[in-house]
């Protein structure tokens, strides 16, 4: 495997149906890595393998891909771009070094650009974008660049432009070498040419664009420009090599995917402007270790089992390497060592620092695990999934094998963290949880493709709460004397309203008319009652209880008397509090372009 300062991790990334899967396709065919180029739609792509995804022909689950460009390795990870899947975007983004961010020219820049782009400003991530499908019908190059230009940063800067417009389009022009790409369609790139007459002088007016951006980013080529000496070309590129890596611009390149038009350019930018792990360091501190390895990401295969996809945060690894995972304590033998390509993979020897691959066959290892060679005090980063927004009640086809769907859903979560289940103890459903209905249904897919088992879906039963509108009295008297001891407990209570959620217990007792001993009992007994509203069964909540006045038997008194005279009185007083229905709100955060406030 490559030295560190060879390898280059990008996550391919963008908002869905902008073509991420096919660039990847491309850059992979571009490169060599592959011989033939694949389409989306006829499942032929080596990102897309999961049948999931041949059905719906979207991504689902981020892919790991790599190619060599330039005598350097270059680690692709395929992440889709649903917004149903965005857990896949959080995962990858914390083991790689840059991100490709794909725009259509139709659509512009659109909510996943967004999500994606400020992912990579927390992340400190350096970025190059490709404004894909220029040969659509409505396709507008100039125009998308002036939205990541106003919406994204104004360090947005144009490195190719197109020949041609929507179904003319015949090419793409690089400003920073002046030269001119005819389209290969879906042949290999070619040779350079010269740039068509027509658009000279616009080729040129971006050109200087790109000079004004690259410039302010060196001082000594700042004052060169300024004094109206000539910049040559690798000058040029080595300053935006180094304002790439910094984060100080944003190469803006063009083409289309499925033609593998403008791909050369994108490789040369990858490699040449995105940082290798070497210069940036590991994304997680693992001072104190020797060899450490961070695993993002857990898949199922159907041929290799369980693989889980690692990034190497210090040292080398190899079959032979044996760690400790830090959160179960467990030791981990890294024996079966995979190099992925997409669906397909093969055995590999090792992996260097900060590279990225996979390994089957682990015990107990998940997504989010630290692997390390000695127990160490490493405090690994929150992916900051985002919490689920759609929830259904699950219950088995078959009676029966409620163990069995809460094994395969634990099994899908351990690859799919955005998938929750829990249990509601109100309802007593079983509630699975995701980010949207297609999210949950795919996972209910896998779980009868892979474990076997039928799952139905409903509309889960509302968890509504009850309360009270007012005050109100109440006097509980629980007595019973049939002979010998009986029960006597009695007490006089106050209801009123009280913080949302809330419960408060108020003794005002005066003197000894209820013992001490007892008065806890009546707050049980309340309380106990409250589990179960008397509008709906609901349970009630902000309430403020206090407990009065009361008297007892010195023979017949006791804590169950008490605790029943206690719900007696809660009974009596609820009703007469004005009780109401509460029904559950979810906090909604919307985000709009400034462009259309």
């Amino acid at each position: 495997m490559p030295e560190t300062a060879r390898i280059r991790n990008v996550a391919v990334v963008g908002h869905r149906g902008t073509g991420k899967t096919s660039l990847v396709e491309a850059l992979l065919f571009q490169s060599g890595a592959i011989n033939r180029l694949g389409a989306v739609e006829a499942g032929t792509t080596i990102s897309d393998a999961d049948e999931d995804e041949h059905k719906r022909q979207l991504s689902i689950a981020l892919s790991l891909t790599h190619a060599t460009w330039q005598e350097r390795k270059l680690n692709l990870v395929d992440i889709p771009g649903d917004p149903s899947f965005q857990g896949e975007l959080r995962t990858a983004a914390r083991v790689v070094e840059g991100l490709l961010v794909t725009v259509s020219g139709v659509m512009g820049v659109e909510v996943g650009t967004s999500r994606a782009w400020r992912l990579g400003d927390e992340l400190g991530l350096a970025r190059v974008v490709f404004v894909n499908m220029l040969d659509r019908e409505r396709a507008d190059f100039f125009r998308t660049l002036e939205q990541l230009r106003s919406q994204l940063s104004p360090q947005c800067v144009a490195v190719h432009i197109p020949i041609g417009t929507e179904h003319e389009l015949t090419g793409i022009v690089d400003v920073l070498h002046m030269c001119a790409y005819a389209s290969p369609e879906g042949a290999k790139e070619g040779e350079p040419g010269p740039i068509p007459d027509d658009i000279a002088d616009i080729a040129a007016e971006y050109r200087e664009k790109l000079l004004d951006a690259v410039v302010e980013t060196d001082e000594a080529l700042m004052e060169r420009y300024l004094e109206g000496q000539e910049l040559d070309a690798h000058e040029v590129a080595a300053a935006l090599k180094a304002a790439v890596t910094k984060g100080e611009v944003f190469p803006v390149a063009c083409g289309v995917a499925t033609k593998n038009l403008g791909t050369h350019a994108v490789l040369d930018l990858l490699v040449e402007g995105v940082p290798s792990p070497a210069k940036k360091g590991s994304p997680i501190d693992v001072d104190g270790a020797s060899t450490a390895v961070f695993v993002f990401k857990t898949v199922a295969d159907p041929f290799a089992g369980r693989i889980n996809l690692f990034r190497v945060l210090k040292g080398r690894v190899t079959a032979e390497t044996t760690l400790v995972n830090l959160r179960g304590k467990g030791k981990e033998r890294l024996g079966s060592l995979l190099e992925l390509q997409g669906k397909e993979h093969k055995p590999a020897l090792d992996y260097a620092e900060g590279d990225i691959g996979g390994v089957a066959k682990l015990k107990e290892a998940q997504t989010g695990d630290l692997l390390v060679d000695k127990e160490v005090a490493i405090e690994v980063p929150d992916f900051g999934f985002p919490e689920p927004v759609m929830s259904f009640a699950i219950t088995p086809k078959t009676k029966g094998d409620e163990e069995k769907v809460a094994t395969s859903i634990r099994r899908l979560a351990e690859e799919d963290q955005t998938l929750h289940l829990r249990r509601d103890q109100q309802t007593g459903e079983e509630i699975l949880s995701g980010m949207s209905q297609m999210h949950v249904e795919v996972a209910l897919e896998r779980a009868k493709r892979r474990f076997g088992v039928d799952i139905e879906l409903h509309p889960p039963r509302v968890p509504y709460r009850e309360t009270i509108r007012r005050e109100a009295r109440a006097h509980g008297r629980y007595k019973k004397q049939t002979g010998g001891r009986g029960q006597f407990g009695d007490c006089h209570i106050v209801v009123s309203p009280f913080e949302e959620g809330e419960y408060e217990f108020v003794d005002k007792i005066v003197g000894g008319v209820i013992p001490q001993s007892y008065r806890p009992a009546v707050n049980k007994g309340i309380q106990e009652a409250m589990h179960h509203g008397e509008l709906a069964g609901a349970p009630v909540q902000g309430v403020r209880v206090q407990l009065v006045d009361g008297s007892y038997h010195t023979v017949d008194s006791s804590e169950m008397a008490f605790k029943i005279a206690g719900s007696m009185a809660w009974k009596d007083a609820y009703m007469n509090a004005d009780p109401v229905l509460l029904e559950p709100i979810m906090e909604l955060e919307a985000s709009v372009p400034d462009d259309v406030v």
